[in-house]
């Protein structure tokens, strides 16, 4: 393959010291992920640099590994002398994790650490990975903080002080909300360690949380004929428009959430039942679903015309390179890039409005509490009684009448 894109020129990379030999399978390796010959040529040319940066670290492909391999990236702050190489550097350590070709990384105490506290969350609390990925992150920055004030071995002298110290710096840059949830990880991280005799025990006990009101904020709704608007104006001649169409389509219809349209498989298309299945990301229960003609004929224009032909399950799939499945982040970023193309006024970021739209517009219609829930996988009425609060007319209809003379009292 190197033949074809350097016909003159090939020989060049062949004869790299290091990665020479590499190449031709590499050149292959991101030709199957989608990626266009126009890229690959770029990638190819960027491994000249890589492979001089290994030639003071090893002497052979046989000893490098994946610490070695990260270090010939880019410096954050020279990121834009080079804005390939970064990218070139991670395909490079996916195309070798997948030869098995790199030479594992001695693992640091803290990656250690960070390992078994995973492990604890798995096996006993039972989180799920999004929930875990969370969590370890917050472990991460207590673990140097903790170090950073006392070392290793002295972390029994950590107190309430310096764990609001730790809070403190954290509110700085994050809102109530996101505070409190680090506040929560934080107590899971304290018990843990008091658990095992690091900290003193109790810590997790005397943290402050910040004060988040039930009821505090409105659903962030968008009125129903916007949501309709916002549909019609997604272009679907392109497949990407299918794909993203397709998606909003499962939102504002089932009020889906986004982690669920990116995990929705073939398998779960029910086409002669005519129906949908979807598993909660949250609790793993699955949710049966009428297919409507709607979803229905946004899924077979996708399906048809629009997805790529790759062997995957999942039913939406990436465009650009490289190949895969979606992240629940894409369907964000699609959500704002069609708001801005719609010149509608749509003020929130995140495509869950979508799912708050569809929820107060089943209310609207008369949609009882129950059934609304049970839609949106809800597992306590409570959850969905917060839109109650959206039902302005309804709301109306039950106010009390002020007693007579209350108006020239109030006034005076």
């Amino acid at each position: 393959m190197l033949h074809d894109l350097f016909p003159r020129y090939h020989g060049r990379y062949l004869s790299l010291p290091i990665l020479g030999s590499s190449l031709e399978g590499f050149a292959r390796f991101l030709s199957a992920r989608g990626y266009p010959r126009r890229l690959v040529r770029l990638h190819i040319r960027a491994t000249r640099q890589i492979d001089e940066r290994l030639r003071h670290r090893c002497r052979s492909i046989a000893e490098i590994t994946h610490e070695q391999l990260r270090r010939c990236a880019p410096a954050p702050g020279r990121a834009e002398d080079d804005p390939s190489g970064s990218a070139v550097v991670r395909l490079l350590q996916a195309y070798f994790a997948e030869e098995g070709v790199l030479q594992p990384s001695k693992t640091s105490a803290e990656e250690q650490r960070l390992a078994e506290y995973g492990r604890y969350l798995t096996q006993v609390r039972g989180l799920a990975s999004s929930t875990l990925k969370a969590h370890l992150a917050t472990a991460s920055q207590i673990f140097a903080f903790i170090d950073d004030q006392y070392g290793t071995s002295t972390r029994r002298r950590l107190t309430a002080q310096d764990v609001e110290a730790f809070i403190g710096r954290a509110g700085q840059r994050l809102c109530r909300t996101t505070l409190q949830h680090i506040v929560a990880h934080l107590r899971s991280v304290l018990r843990y360690l008091a658990m095992r005799g690091e900290v003193p025990v109790g810590l997790d006990s005397q943290i402050d949380t910040p004060r988040v009101y039930r009821g505090e904020r409105l659903p962030r709704s968008l009125p129903w004929a916007t949501v309709q608007a916002f549909l019609a104006s997604i272009d679907r001649s392109a497949p990407i428009g299918k794909r993203d169409y397709a998606m909003f389509q499962l939102i504002a219809n089932y009020g889906l959430r986004a982690s669920e349209v990116v995990g929705l498989k073939l398998d779960d298309i029910r086409w002669r039942s005519g129906c949908l299945v979807v598993y909660s990301r949250k609790s793993a229960a699955p949710l049966s679903l009428p297919l409507t003609d709607a979803v229905g004929d946004s899924l077979v224009s996708y399906l048809r015309q629009g997805r790529p032909q790759q062997c995957y399950r999942e039913v939406f799939l990436r465009h650009r390179a490289p190949a895969g499945i979606l992240k629940p982040t894409a369907v964000t970023e699609a959500f704002q890039a069609w708001s801005r193309r719609s010149g509608l006024t749509i003020p929130f970021k995140g495509c869950h409005c979508l799912r708050h739209s569809y929820a107060t517009h089943l209310l609207r219609q008369g949609t009882s509490l129950k059934t609304i829930g049970d839609l949106l996988g809800h597992r306590s009425t409570e959850s969905t009684c917060v839109y109650l609060r959206l039902a302005v007319e309804d709301l109306r209809g039950v106010a009390l009448d002020l007693p007579a003379g209350a108006f020239q009292e109030a006034s005076l």
